[in-house]
């Protein structure tokens, strides 16, 4: 049985990071030049953390639920598999 794992390329991992440190920056040099006093600033500024750090969350619980339907698919394919085995050894001795 083959196993493939599905693996980004370096090239995809490195767009994604930059990207992501492009957005960054760019929020944080928003909020720097935003007219709006400090309080308004430090709300904009909890909410924007609080999404980014909600969405690498989400991203990991759909990998893992992902990864745990993968395991399962294959423990349910193994079981039957030998089912099948079995029922073709018995039917061939018969």
């Amino acid at each position: 049985m083959n196993i493939y794992e599905n693996q980004n390329t370096k090239s995809f991992y490195n767009m994604a990071w930059i990207a992501f440190s492009i957005a960054f920056i760019g929020m944080i040099a928003g909020l720097v030049y935003l007219q709006a006093d400090v309080a308004m600033k430090g709300f904009l500024a909890m909410s924007y953390l609080f999404t980014v750090t909600s969405c690498f969350t989400v991203a990991k619980v759909v990998r893992d639920r992902h990864e745990s339907e993968k395991i399962v698919n294959k423990v349910e394919n193994a079981k039957t598999e030998k089912f099948l085995n079995e029922r073709d050894v018995i039917a061939s001795t018969m």
